[in-house]
Parts: structure tokens; sequence; C-alpha cells
């Protein structure tokens, strides 16, 4: 490869790890000691979040309050106002520290999440007869909340929020056939942000409630090495067949996808060691890329740990999780063996054999060496489908699992290798901290998201 070609490449990976950063929730990297406030609020969040899946009992829409609040509160002193520099005003687009500004809006955006939360009984009485401090505080809510998306997500969803907040009070001078009598000012807040049909709204509760329980077991995962230790199991078992690296591609990614749901976090963590195993063995660079992204992308459909909508889909249409993972299942199984056809077509087509044995890892040695990544996953298929407990309760078992995993991991190797067990469990700990607080992270524009949603 010339310099140039190493180059572009390491740029490249640099763009592909920035992209999946913000997927996962990473904006800003402060520095000095305000760069623990972002983990810190994102481990109490994963904290609260375990709390009410255990022992805290609390009414349903102060878990969405808190949960929203949360959100907004990371979001504000994750994110810029600008990813880029606009108008020659870095203040507005720092990356190496908290604006205070942001601190400041952070805490009001927070506060107007909660404050159905602390004037619960008042507000409740009042339902359909907003105060004044109601309205400019429902009112600071749907705005702020608006531009967290953004921030987050991207323009569209606020976009469209705007466009029906329009609607609903234009609606009698709308065309005919989309004309209606409107809503009043008092009627738009109380149904947005005094009640739970708006944004407090059953998205918002299955965000809070179910799909924060599953992205922070998929982050535990992560965080423990389960990715790597599934793309090398796809490589021990199918890399020394025709075109074997992207077969092992692809199955490293669908096992990837069991525990995430994101396909940019599934591209960076298989595709930065897969494409060029592809590309080794003869594959050009543009159809290994290709392979990477289609099989990453199809790991979103892989039960049992999926996106926010399926959990969603499961409380709208009031059937058992178990029944949309089964629905799943079958799109899911048929992308991937169209994806193994596919690869093998364009093997054959191109001449490619695959890796040689000796390069490749052993497949039993591999499996029996991670094995222990697999017990929470059986664990939590046996909750979901065998047992049939409640997601929630699934998921909560196969963390603290993990957890257990995690703390025991570190020390059983350094063991092993004869290195002193303290550096090993505090390690371990570190590990479990910082998976609580890539759980929080993650969840972010899923809360935010659903809450937008119920616009």
């Amino acid at each position: 490869m010339t310099k140039n070609e190493i180059q572009e490449q390491d740029e490249g990976l640099e763009l592909a790890k920035r992209m999946a950063e913000e997927e996962e929730g990473i904006g800003r990297r402060p520095e000095g000691y305000t760069q623990y406030i972002i983990p810190f609020v994102c481990i109490v969040w994963s904290i609260f979040q375990l709390s009410i899946a255990s022992w805290l009992i609390l009414d349903s829409t102060f878990i969405r309050a808190i949960h929203l609040g949360f959100a907004l509160l990371v979001v504000f002193l994750n994110y810029p106002l600008f990813k880029k520099t606009r108008f020659g005003l870095k203040y507005f687009s720092a990356a190496d520290r908290i604006p205070i500004l942001d601190y400041i809006i952070g805490i009001i955006a927070a506060f107007s999440a909660l404050y159905i939360a602390i004037d619960y009984v008042g507000m409740t009485a009042r339902y359909g007869d907003p105060i004044l401090r109601d309205i400019v505080i429902g009112l600071a809510l749907v705005v702020l909340l608006l531009e967290a998306a953004r921030r987050v997500i991207g323009p569209a969803l606020p976009v469209i929020a705007i466009f029906f907040i329009i609607y609903a009070f234009f609606g009698p001078y709308m065309p005919d056939l989309i004309a209606f009598k409107g809503v009043s000012l008092n009627r738009f807040m109380g149904q947005m942000t005094m009640s739970t049909e708006g944004i407090y709204g059953i998205p918002l509760d299955v965000s809070a409630t179910i799909v924060f329980l599953f992205v922070l077991f998929g982050a535990m995962l992560d965080k423990a090495g389960a990715g790597k230790y599934f793309i090398q199991l796809a490589l021990s078992l199918l890399g020394g067949f025709k075109g074997g690296p992207a077969k092992a591609a692809i199955m490293g990614s669908g096992l990837t996808g069991l525990v995430s749901g994101s396909s940019i976090a599934n591209i960076v963590t298989t595709g930065t060691f897969t494409i060029p195993l592809m590309k080794k063995v003869g594959y050009p660079d543009k159809k290994s890329a290709s392979v990477e992204v289609a099989a990453s992308t199809y790991g979103q459909l892989a039960p049992p740990i999926k996106g926010a909508s399926a959990f969603i889909i499961a409380e709208y249409v009031n059937v058992h999780y178990v029944e949309v993972i089964k629905a799943a299942a079958v799109p899911a199984f048929a992308s991937y063996a169209d994806l193994f056809y596919i690869t093998h077509i364009e093997a054959s087509k191109l001449g490619l054999r695959g890796m040689p044995r000796a390069e490749l890892p052993a497949f039993f040695k591999t499996l029996i060496s991670g094995a222990h990544y697999l017990l929470p996953l059986l664990l939590l298929l046996y909750e979901l489908i065998v047992v049939r407990h409640s997601p929630e309760l699934a998921a909560f078992n196969a963390i603290w699992v993990m957890a257990i995993i995690m703390l025991l991991q570190r020390p059983i190797q350094a063991y092993l290798n004869k290195q002193p067990l303290g550096p090993a469990f505090k390690q371990s700990i570190v590990e479990i901290f910082q998976a609580l607080a890539n759980g929080g992270r993650n969840m972010v524009s899923v809360a935010l998201a659903t809450a937008a949603a119920g616009i």
C-alpha cells in the first residue's frame, strides 16, 4: 500500500470510529475534572433504571419523567449546539469542555421534564385548565426536547414534530380534506405535558421500563469483550471455506447483532477486523465494505436484543415480546442466508479461496475461551421463551449474571497467568462502571426519539 492509501485508510477508520461514538452517545470529551460529570450522570441513571426493575416502586408517570429528565440533562452536557464551528463562534461547538450555558440549559430541561412528577397532585387536579406556570414550563419542555432531539438524532424528527404542532393550531385554516377545529394552547399543553397522552406516552414508557435494560445488557457484553469473541468464533468456524472471511464477517456481525441494536457500532466492531481479511483473500474494496455493511445492518433484525421499535410493537399490539422475537427470527434468518449465498457466488466468480487453517484460531479452543459470554444470553432466552418472564425481569436477571461474569473474569485470568489479583479486581470494577456509563450514553437517542414521537 502507498503512503496515501494508508493515510486514507486511517482517516476512514477514524471517521467510522467517530460515527460509532456518536451512535453510542459520545459527543463531547471534556478535559480535567469535568470529564467525570457525564459518566457520573449516566451511571446514576443506570442505577436508577436497575432500581425500578428490582426494588424501587414508583408510579409509571414518575418513571417516565425521571427517565426523560436524565436523557435531557445528558444531551445538553454531552452534545454541543453545533458539530462544527459556525459564524466563528467556537463556544457553541466546544467538544473539549462543557460551556456554562449548556449546564444551565440542561438543568432547566431536566426540571421541565420532572415538573409533572414534582407537582403531580396539582397538575392532575387542574388538567385541562393549566395555570401560567404549567404553560411556561410545558413550552420550555417542548422546545428543549425538540432541540435535544436535533442535537442527537438530527433535524428530521423535530421538523416532523413541528409540522404537527403547527397543524394542531392551524387546523381550521387547512384545506377541507385535512381541516379540523384545531386546539387551544391550554388543551395542547394539557395533552402534551400534563398527561400520559403526549410526550409521556407509551413509547417513552417502553424506553424507560424495557429498552434501557436491554441496551445496558448489550453495553455490558460489549465491554466484557463479547464482540471480539463472536468475531473470533465466526472466523474459526468459517474462515477456511471459499470466501471464508466474508462468511465469517456475516456470522460475526449476526452474533454481535444479538447484543447490539446499533448497526454503526456493529460495523466498526467487526469491520475493522473482517474487511482487511476479506481484501486479503481477494475481495475488492467496495465489495468487502458492502458485505460488512449489509451484515451489520441485518444485525438489528437478530433477536433477542433488537431496536426500541420491537418493544413498542409489543406494547401497542399487546402481545408478549416472544411473539415479536418469533416474527423477527424468520426475516433475520432469511436475510443472513441470502447474504451467505451472495458471498459464496461472489467468491466463486472471483475464484477465491479461504484462509489457511494455520492462520485461523482453533474452533473448540475459541468456543471454550468465551463460553461464559453465552451464559447470560442463554439465560435471557430461557427467561423469555421458557419461563415467559416479562422482558424487563428477563433483562434484569441477565444483567446481574453478566455483572458477576465481569467481576470475576479478570481475576480468574490473572490467577491463571499468575498475576496479582488486586489490580484485576480493580479493573473489573472500573469496567462495570464504564458499562453502566455506556448504557446511559447509548440510551439518550432512544429516550429522546420516543419522547419526541409522543408529540
